[in-house]
């Protein structure tokens, strides 16, 4: 199933989302989530929040994308067209850090509020190349050894 994909502009995501919504029937937000492309080429900025919609009358899906500075990871929220939107956008900002302007209480629902990074960020290695080697290979059915 090929799902379209509409690329808009930060500034237009919140009209488009609400065009999509009021005009083409997409009742029904399933998703947001974000993706960190960081040095990934072939995509303009880090950042992505993605918006998955679906039309329950038409049995019809859309994704529409909008890319943010990395600098200033902000995006409107949508709460107020979807009110799904909610949790989906306190998850994208728990874990990517992303803040969504005008949301009705932005807060971390996953990690601990003192938690002092965002755990999907392709920051990895935190300590530096191989940390990853450090760790005992296991095969499965083994036991660690203390």
């Amino acid at each position: 199933m090929n799902i379209p994909v509409q690329v808009v502009e930060l500034a237009k995501a919140k009209e488009t989302l609400r065009s999509f919504r009021d005009e083409q029937g997409f009742d029904m937000l399933t998703d947001v989530t974000a993706v960190d492309y960081l040095k990934l080429d072939g995509h303009p900025e880090r950042f992505a929040v993605v918006w998955n919609l679906l039309s329950t009358k038409a049995n019809k899906r859309q994704i529409v994308k909008a890319y943010l500075d990395e600098e200033d990871a902000r995006a409107p929220t949508v709460s107020d067209l979807w009110p799904a939107a909610d949790w989906g956008e306190r998850e994208v900002f728990d874990m990517f850090g992303i803040r969504f302007d005008g949301h009705p209480g932005l807060r971390r629902i996953l990690m601990p509020d003192d938690f002092a990074s965002y755990p999907l960020l392709k920051d990895y290695p935190l300590r530096g190349r191989g940390e990853r080697d450090n760790f005992p290979v296991l095969r499965r059915g083994q036991e660690a050894q203390a």
